[in-house]
């Protein structure tokens, strides 16, 4: 068995990890978009570093775009296998990958007109909306807990990780000659008290194992303290400073994390009366989404919703999905909060937001997640005092915050506690994955604490023989 590593290799994006058995089956764990490197991540997202009709079944842990986004690109190029992934994830694809094949049709047009003004060849988007609707032809959704079985050699189990709604460690079993191979790919880590999602549990005895690494060096503050300074913040922007507080947030997930805070707030009677807009087309249908999957959620939000018909929806809440309603935000000179995707700041609504008012020192920009190091998101938390927006620059006046505690990604400590449940000797090989470089060499050290051995950083293209 040999295994490829082709993207979150070094880096937190792009995640792809390619598996060719004995008998010559390909499984691709992940199909994960690139995000965040300008032009360069277009060229990075077209070469697979394969042919998408050699892959055989696609596993997927989960439905966020830098996992699942390059699903509709396999298809277009030929791709007809099978993806295998949790029901939630499924579901949610079904939303995810038509908005992102929207995008890039939107984008590719915009970046379009510029190029036809230079006299510049004109670019085609990666994939198209009605590429991504295709593509859900192929989808498997699978219970949890389920043993799947893919061929006479081949089974699948998904076990929650708890980062968003379906999100599932894939563990696989591969029989050759004669002997079972277990490999375990953790995907995202969730934290172990989520507002709204079980908690990761643990999953079944890997030979090897393929973790994630987003915060291997840092550590979160405790839900309750980051709850309190999200009502500090809105407190100070829309009521002291008469300003707009702006939360880049995805769509899944994040959203529906921070909403169902200001839910709280509302329903304790501590929620100032300033109007709040949920601006963002997919994070409306998201919602739909989250409201049909309770066997996702924890015990706490379960009896919550027996007392609250609409933990996603109070009064001064509002969910925006046309655009001429969105652009009316951005003329409105009343205090109020916006929450936008994207969470990295690098495409959607949000960016049109961030454009009408981060030169504005009433204002405040709330970063409520991960920015990858090469993104807007990631440019403006470093305290840059100008940035580029759709070709334009623009002076950073406004405040700039951030809160990590909301974000959906276990810190260093809550991860290891995650891989608790594996017996160290009985792991082969661990492959850190899903990290920046210098992150991954931390959190390698702290693993290497902890009794595990054999640790592995690969590089992007790197492959290894396991026997």
């Amino acid at each position: 068995m040999n295994i490829k590593f082709l993207g979150a290799a070094r880096e937190v994006t792009g995640s792809k990890h390619l598996i060719t058995t004995d008998l010559g089956k390909r499984i691709l764990l992940d199909c994960g978009m690139f995000q965040g490197k300008g032009l360069e991540t277009d060229s990075m997202n077209r070469e697979l570093g394969f042919e998408p009709e050699t892959i055989d079944h696609i596993v997927l842990t989960h439905a966020h775009i830098d996992h699942s986004g390059l699903i509709p690109y396999m298809f277009k190029r030929g791709f007809r296998g099978s993806v295998i992934c949790t029901s939630a994830t499924r579901d949610l694809c079904a939303i995810m990958l038509s908005d992102s094949g929207f995008i890039q049709e939107h984008d590719t047009y915009t970046f379009n007109k510029r190029r036809a003004k230079k006299e510049l060849p004109l670019v085609t988007p990666i994939y198209t909306q009605k590429d991504a609707v295709a593509c859900m032809n192929l989808f498997i959704g699978v219970p949890g807990k389920m043993n799947f079985r893919i061929d006479e050699n081949i089974k699948v189990r998904f076990t929650s990780t708890g980062h968003m709604l379906g999100s599932g460690a894939a563990n696989l079993q591969i029989i050759e000659k004669g002997q079972i191979k277990r490999i375990a790919c953790t995907g995202d880590i969730g934290r172990p008290f989520d507002r709204i999602l079980a908690s990761p549990e643990p999953f079944p005895q890997a030979d090897i194992l393929i973790t994630e690494s987003t915060y291997g060096d840092r550590l979160h503050d405790d839900n309750l303290v980051a709850e309190d300074e999200l009502l500090k913040v809105l407190i100070h922007t829309c009521v002291e400073k008469r300003g707009k507080l702006i939360i880049p947030a995805f769509s899944v997930g994040r959203t529906q994390e921070i909403v169902y805070a200001l839910n709280s707030f509302f329903n304790q009677g501590k929620l100032p009366r300033v109007d709040i807009y949920v601006d963002s087309p997919l994070a409306v249908n998201a919602t739909s989404v989250f409201r049909v999957h309770s066997e996702c959620f924890n015990e706490e939000f379960q009896q919550l919703l027996r007392d609250d018909i609409d933990p996603f929806g109070f009064q001064n809440l509002f969910y925006i999905t046309k655009v001429e309603d969105s652009k009316k935000l951005n003329d409105s000179k009343l205090p109020c909060v916006i929450i936008s995707a994207s969470g990295m700041m690098e495409a959607g609504r949000v960016k049109h937001h961030l454009a009408n008012n981060i030169s504005d020192p009433r204002n405040t920009v709330l970063a409520v997640g991960y920015c990858s190091p090469a993104t807007l998101g990631a440019r403006i938390l470093a305290g840059a005092k100008e940035v580029s927006i759709h070709g334009t620059v623009y002076k950073v006046n406004a405040d700039i915050r951030k809160i990590e505690s909301f974000s959906g990604h276990g810190d260093y400590k809550e991860m290891i506690a995650f891989l608790g449940c594996q017996e160290k000797r009985s792991i082969e090989e661990t492959f850190i994955v899903h990290g920046e470089y210098e992150t991954q060499k931390k959190y390698a050290a702290e693993l290497i604490k902890e009794g595990f051995k054999n640790i592995e950083i690969p590089a992007k293209g790197q492959e290894y023989n396991i026997l």
